[in-house]
């Protein structure tokens, strides 16, 4: 696996908040042979492990964050953290 890329910073917030508000969304990631995939579903786990931060699905799928390219249509800018001016 590739090493860990942390998510952009408001991108985390949006995983955090869906998971609090147990939304139902849809996930577009990359699976281990790089193909993308879909998973519609509620976060109901967001926490950090082994030098990474990962998500847990109600379906039981547990993805790395630096997999996710979209949340809700909201693109994954990995690293992307700092002020807004």
């Amino acid at each position: 696996m590739k090493p860990y890329v942390s998510p952009g910073c408001h991108f985390s917030d949006y995983l955090e908040a869906a998971a609090v508000l147990r939304q139902i969304s849809t996930v577009t990631y990359l699976d281990a042979a790089e193909q993308q995939q879909t998973a519609t579903g509620k976060i109901v786990d967001i926490y950090a492990k082994d030098g990474a931060d990962w998500c847990r699905l109600d379906s039981g799928l547990v993805l790395r964050l630096d997999q996710i390219e979209k949340f809700n249509e909201i693109e994954n800018q990995a690293g992307a953290c700092g002020l807004l001016v």
